[in-house]
């Protein structure tokens, strides 16, 4: 086992070896797993009692018209609030099935196997569990906390280059939240070292759950705190709703830099280290140019899940490991983006 974390002894976190870690982890109940089927074809079943279900969910398919098929598969192999599910696969999967975990008999136990950098740095991480509506992201969902996460880094190897590219841009996130150090480290090497590198990486991906598990351990309900983790996100969100040419961490990569913009403008982050905040993610290859006119993202920012009334609370970088929470007017924060 590589390292461990708690959250709020409710759910643990474990970076290490799948085959080693997931026999002492599951529990004498009823286990169900649903599994995405390209890490099925790829890496084989799973140690399960019960039947698996295997999906293939995108974020167009993460809808609730997902969950309430998944919630027939569990009817049909006779699940019941003792059944424990077991999910594998990446963000949207685990994103999909933890909300139908946490609303199915009105909510079973269940943990995952992170299968995708992106779900191993930040969306198995924290009980977040969600699914579009109309294309905006995440607008249905529940806090429910997976009893544990595995993150195996040994699993990342057969990821297509796009897709490992995409989690870096939150390893990123996590570093300019609230690891300095991370960053540094980022800094000095390249893509393909970071996919090569098994120490390297298990090593950032600790430390990139060690900032999430931090932050959410002091503010699991997003009132404060944990805000910070939406850097680069309300534009993100936006960038996805509006076009299909990025991915998650590609539209984060963009919101982040041109959150570093605007911090630049607000007086909170020196010019050198927005250069670096650039630099560092042209180096791991992002475009950091929006796939959208800027005008079109901003119509879209009104409609933020995360807005109350006319206030967003927007997340600037006032320094490389650390960033504050802004509260503004809508208009407020397209006059700043706008510069």
């Amino acid at each position: 086992m590589k390292s461990a974390f708690n959250l709020q002894d409710r759910s643990r976190i474990y970076i290490g070896s799948l085959d080693e870690l997931l026999p002492g982890l599951l529990p004498d109940a009823r286990t169900v797993a649903v599994v995405d089927g390209t890490f099925a074809r790829l890496h084989g079943p799973l140690p399960v009692s019960g039947d698996a279900i295997e999906v293939s969910l995108t974020e167009r398919t993460k809808t609730l018209a997902s969950v309430e098929r998944l919630h027939r598969e569990l009817l049909a192999r006779g699940a019941d609030r003792a059944t424990f599910l077991l999910v594998a696969g990446g963000g949207v999967v685990t994103d999909t099935a933890g909300f139908a975990a946490a609303t199915y008999m009105r909510g079973i136990r269940f943990g995952y196997v992170a299968t995708t950098l992106l779900g191993q740095v930040d969306a198995a991480i924290g009980g977040k569990n969600g699914v579009n509506v109309d294309g905006y992201k995440n607008m249905a969902g529940t806090f429910a906390q997976p009893e544990f996460v595995v993150c195996d880094p040994g699993l990342l190897a057969s990821l297509p280059p796009r897709e490992f590219r995409s989690g870096l841009a939150e390893l990123v996130k996590a570093a300019i939240i609230a690891d300095a150090g991370l960053f540094a480290r980022l800094e000095g090497v390249d893509f393909e070292t970071l996919r090569r590198d098994s120490d390297l990486l298990a090593d950032a991906i600790a430390a990139a759950v060690r900032v999430k598990v931090d932050i959410v351990g002091r503010d699991e309900r997003e009132t404060g705190e944990r805000r910070k983790l939406n850097l680069g996100h309300t534009l993100a969100h936006a960038i996805e709703k509006c076009s299909s040419a990025m991915n998650h961490g590609e539209a984060v990569a963009v919101g982040t830099a041109l959150m570093a913009r605007a911090a630049v403008r607000a007086g909170l982050l020196g010019a050198g280290d927005c250069d670096r905040i650039a630099a560092l993610l042209g180096r791991l290859g992002f475009d950091l140019r929006p796939p959208v006119p800027l005008e079109r993202l901003l119509e879209e920012v009104a409609h933020d899940k995360k807005r109350l009334g006319d206030v967003l609370h927007i997340v600037l970088p006032a320094g490389i490991g650390d960033c504050t929470v802004r509260p503004m007017s809508v208009a407020g924060f397209e006059g700043l983006v706008r510069g």
